[in-house]
């Protein structure tokens, strides 16, 4: 069981130009890019920057989310973060890089945990 990065998230409603800024302020390029028109957002991940991209509506559900955990078994961290008094908001889910889940720590952090296959 091991969390191999932490991604900080950054919400915007104009991904262009915070993937932009993002890439000029670390001299990097965009690693990552993919869109979920069933959630109404746009991802990119420049280094450890995962920017959520969407209107006002789609980001507020996501908006509490501090973190994202990218970890090395999702089934793992599940039974763990159960075990450890952690409540599971929404359980673990396909999506296109894998899997991931959201969970809200015992002392309140929101943090999405991901599985890329």
């Amino acid at each position: 069981m091991k969390i191999l990065k932490t991604l900080t998230r950054v919400y915007t409603n104009n991904l262009d130009e915070t993937l932009r800024f993002y890439e000029e302020l670390t001299g990097s390029n965009v690693s990552q890019k993919l869109s979920m028109p069933a959630i109404g957002l746009k991802l990119a991940q420049v280094q450890d920057i995962l920017i959520l991209a969407g209107t006002d509506e789609s980001l507020t559900k996501f908006r509490p989310t501090l973190a994202t955990f990218l970890v090395d078994s999702l089934d793992e961290y599940h039974r763990f973060l159960t075990d450890h008094g952690a409540t599971i908001l929404r359980p673990p889910q396909q999506v296109p890089t894998g899997m991931n889940m959201t969970v809200r720590h015992p002392d309140g952090a929101i943090i999405e945990y991901v599985e890329h296959r």
